[in-house]
């Protein structure tokens, strides 16, 4: 049994249930920033050109946009969760540690966007210890194999 394994079978007989209406807010709040990186690209761009990433501007800024909306959507339903967790994690990486780190800890001038981002980071790594859950699509589709 590799670690992998081990790890699922631990995740999925120490999951508590509330913890799926966390995983459901998490998916539909990244959900609502893709939404908000599609409407505003712009300052997505503005941001990446202060981090000094010119070359990369333009394939940062669609990868951000499409990864959150598909790994919103995933996350919320609990379809294919760890795997959507894996495309968000360079997002909040880069977001917590080269970009909000520069204003500072309860800062006022960035609104609380560094404390949201170490949060959604460990909500994100969190995920993809636990997995789905029961209150998912991956755990319905395991149940109802024929279905």
């Amino acid at each position: 049994m590799n670690l992998t394994t081990k790890i699922e079978d631990w995740a999925d007989s120490h999951h508590p249930a509330w913890i799926d209406y966390i995983r459901i807010a998490l998916g539909l709040f990244i959900l609502y920033k893709g939404i908000l990186f599609i409407s505003n690209t712009e300052a997505l761009l503005q941001t990446a050109n202060n981090v000094d990433l010119a070359f990369f501007n333009m394939a940062l800024a669609h990868y951000v946009a499409f990864a959150h909306l598909v790994g919103g959507i995933l996350i919320a339903f609990g379809l294919l969760t760890r795997f959507a967790v894996l495309f968000q994690l360079p997002i909040l990486f880069f977001a917590v540690f080269f970009v909000n780190i520069n204003q500072g800890f309860l800062s006022v001038s960035n609104n609380l966007e560094f404390e949201i981002s170490i949060l959604v980071l460990a909500l994100l790594i969190t995920f993809l210890v636990y997995g789905s859950g029961k209150f998912s699509v991956d755990h319905w589709m395991k149940e109802h194999p024929n279905a």
